[in-house]
């Protein structure tokens, strides 16, 4: 039998047998017919939010939203250090309609307490597609004008220097704690459920000094904050003279990668479907905009390369924790 005498016989076969079609196979041929829910793990206003907003309603282009077709909608469940979005996952159904951010927390936060949560067993790694850069920033008026002045407070000043991240075994956090071990200074952690808490608190002086992702770029033009140093691995393109935390004389870098998943078990079909729509989105020019407007360079991951740095990240992110001294007693 040739080739195209084989392909007609498949294809008779399966008129023949519609029951041999499973239920997801037909969803899929319809999917998206009703809006999308996007969690953002973090409160309106800060650039985790902005960002996935963008995501968000590019997604809807990308999926046909503004021809009848289904809508993205952003949910935001703010606290439990981003993780309330994967801990969601746990009870929505796998059928792409349920979808959320997954910062680092998720890898690392199950190791520093229990969860509800498995990040590797429980969800579906759909794609990465950005990340954030980190930065140190204090108030104008603070009593030192650079990371080594600050450092040279904090040690002057033992347990006095009060900081906010964006809650506790978070990134900004715990690169904070880490750059602070190997300086030789204590803090006075201070923990918020997001950025725009943390921006609220520190121009409000009710902090003097932040741990948190470049939304606080503006406040900086705007002389209301200086920016002492950046945690990632190279300077900024928005503020070139400011120094890693690394060249400056202390070994630590943070960078930290996120995508969207979903509830474990998804329609493999709507995996891909919805995997070709973030590659869309991350080539997006409106979302590129965003992303530019807070220094998030694109990260993309397939969702088999997003799968394979979930297993390795959750390894890797129990290591830190152990170093730092932060794993529970058993």
């Amino acid at each position: 039998m040739n080739t195209r005498r084989q392909t007609l016989a498949k294809t008779a076969a399966l008129i023949a047998a519609p029951a041999l079609v499973s239920p997801w196979a037909r969803a899929q041929d319809k999917f998206p017919s009703r809006p999308i829910s996007l969690i953002c793990p973090w409160p309106a206003g800060g650039a985790s939010d902005a960002a996935v907003r963008a995501i968000g309603e590019a997604m809807g282009r990308a999926l046909g939203g503004s021809s009848g077709g289904a809508t993205v909608t952003v949910d935001n469940k703010p606290g439990a250090g981003g993780t309330l979005g994967a801990t969601a996952m746990l009870t929505a159904k796998p059928d792409g309609y349920t979808l959320t951010q997954l910062p680092l927390g998720v890898y690392r936060l199950p190791h520093m307490q229990k969860m509800a949560f498995h990040p590797v067993n429980d969800l579906t790694h759909i794609a990465c597609v950005t990340g954030y850069t980190f930065g140190i920033a204090a108030t104008a008026d603070a009593p030192f004008k650079t990371i080594k002045e600050m450092v040279a407070w904090a040690k002057a000043n033992p347990g006095k220097l009060d900081y906010g991240h964006t809650g506790t075994g978070t990134t900004p956090h715990l690169a904070f704690e880490e750059f602070a071990a190997k300086a030789g200074f204590t803090t006075n952690p201070i923990p918020y459920k997001g950025s725009a808490e943390i921006l609220q608190a520190i121009l409000g002086n009710q902090i003097p000094v932040m741990s948190g992702t470049t939304e606080f770029f503006p406040h900086v033009q705007s002389g209301k904050l200086r920016y002492l140093a950046t945690l990632g691995s190279r300077r900024t393109k928005a503020f070139p003279d400011v120094p890693t935390v690394r060249e400056s004389g202390w070994d630590t870098i943070s960078e930290s990668p996120f995508g969207i998943g979903g509830p474990k078990g998804m329609d493999p079909a709507v995996v891909k479907l919805l995997e070709g729509t973030l590659l869309k989105v991350s080539q997006d020019p409106k979302v590129l905009e965003v992303f530019d407007k807070f220094h998030q360079p694109v990260i993309w991951m397939d969702s088999a390369e997003y799968s394979r740095y979930a297993v390795r990240t959750f390894a890797q992110e129990r290591a830190t924790i152990e170093r730092l001294g932060l794993l529970p007693k058993s």
